[in-house]
């Protein structure tokens, strides 16, 4: 049965349409397209970084320029070309399916993580929520947790506040707008308490929305935060 379904309907690649050999996979001129992060990385938020990885810890510019409230941060691919496509479709898409293998790609990106670690997404604001029917942090936050066996809390977070898109704003305006607009649930905050936990988003472009999730888990009593993005925006990005 499953040859016959795979004969009428084949596997097609994520993002060009092109017949692959299973399924939520690339083909390899749209796998070369998309800028995977490998090699020598950033700790803290995963960007790639120049020359080889030689097992010693290594901070990008911009981390070492601003402190960061999480411990450890990772990637799969930075926001450019095909993954850029991969993102958009995610988040304005309804492409709700790629949420399967861009987990995948995170948990591949993902660094060691305590097995009581609980994977938390980025919050949503319930007005933008109500456009867009998803939150798709929560999404990748599900799989994520899923595939690495992790506890998962989709509601730790509330967006208490709306903010305007923060594409076309400067670093201290993104920081500013998020300001005291992320808090713990009231209802889940005794669950945060003492916790590991792993946020996740889908794109890092400053990190002012996680540094907000992270202070937010912070002011809960979580005493170790790391992050996991689908994405990393860099300054060449």
């Amino acid at each position: 049965m499953q040859t016959v379904l795979r004969i009428i309907y084949p596997s097609q690649c994520l993002t060009c349409g092109e017949m692959v050999e299973e399924d939520f996979a690339l083909c390899g001129p749209c796998w070369r397209d998309t800028a995977f992060i490998n090699g020598l990385t950033c700790d803290t938020c995963g960007v790639q970084l120049p020359g080889d990885d030689d097992g010693t810890q290594a901070q990008c510019d911009d981390c070492i320029r601003v402190a960061r409230p999480w411990s450890r941060g990772a990637a799969a691919f930075m926001y450019r070309d095909n993954g850029r496509k991969l993102v958009l479709g995610l988040k304005h898409g309804d492409r709700t399916e790629l949420a399967v293998p861009a987990a995948k790609w995170m948990c591949a990106a993902m660094p060691e993580i305590d097995p009581d670690t609980l994977v938390v997404p980025a919050p949503l604001h319930w007005m933008r929520f109500l456009k867009r029917r998803y939150n798709q942090a929560a999404l990748l936050a599900k799989e994520v947790a899923r595939l690495s066996s992790l506890p998962y809390l989709p509601d730790a977070l509330h967006r208490t506040r709306p903010t305007k898109p923060l594409d076309r704003h400067s670093r201290d305006a993104r920081f500013a707008m998020l300001d005291a607009a992320i808090n713990a649930n009231p209802k889940r905050a005794a669950q945060l308490e003492g916790r590991r936990v792993l946020l996740v988003d889908d794109v890092m472009t400053s990190g002012a929305t996680l540094a907000a999730a992270t202070e937010a888990c912070r002011a809960a009593g979580a005493d170790h935060i790391d992050v996991l993005v689908l994405a990393r925006v860099a300054k060449d990005g």
